[in-house]
């Protein structure tokens, strides 16, 4: 077992609520930091990353959740990657970064709940081995900074953080923007002893 968490974050693009009717259309991972016990190492989130756009699984999108990622479903069914393909490469990938740092690997997000949906479902049903995070390595960013807040869940969005842990990097709903503006917030939580008192 190793002695040692490697952090992922990770972000989804989705034409849909839900992965099987709806299709995961990209993802975005961003290497970003280990923790042993005592001490987190943050690491520059845009060096090590992996991104993957792909073909649709179903013919049923929703017009307004395709809108948010601007990705071209059309472009997509010719060009994306298939499924099995991309997430194989995918947990080679969180496979190779862990083993490198001699971590096992945890996914964070924010909001956790819709990008672990679609990732560990496309893991689960596309990749040979399933889930490089297994059912449960994973980090809700909203829950740490609701508990380090003493805040609602209701209150902990990004526009009541306070500013200064927030990254200064653009939301552009590309993934991979997304996952390494993600790390920075991470990055910015985990350093953070809450508010004053």
């Amino acid at each position: 077992m190793a002695k040692r968490e490697a952090y992922f974050s990770v972000d989804v693009e989705a034409d849909g609520p839900i992965p099987g009717p709806y299709s995961m259309l990209s993802f975005g991972m961003s290497a970003c930091g280990t923790f042993d016990g005592d001490v987190f190492a943050p690491v520059d989130p845009s060096k090590e990353t992996f991104y993957a756009e792909l073909k649709p699984i179903s013919d049923d999108f929703i017009p307004e959740a395709l809108a948010v990622s601007g990705l071209e479903r059309d472009r997509l069914v010719v060009e994306g990657r298939d499924p099995a393909e991309a997430m194989n490469a995918a947990a080679a990938w969180v496979a190779e970064v862990a083993a490198t740092a001699n971590a096992s690997s945890v996914l964070v997000a924010y909001p956790l709940g819709f990008d672990w949906m679609f990732l560990y479902w496309y893991w689960m049903r596309f990749a040979d081995d399933g889930s490089p995070f297994g059912h449960s390595r994973h980090l809700d960013l909203k829950s740490l900074y609701a508990t380090k807040a003493n805040a609602m869940v209701t209150r902990s969005t990004k526009r009541q953080m306070p500013a200064d842990l927030l990254s200064d990097r653009p939301h552009t709903h590309n993934a991979l923007d997304d996952a390494i503006e993600q790390a920075e917030l991470f990055h910015n939580l985990v350093r953070w002893t809450g508010p004053p008192k």
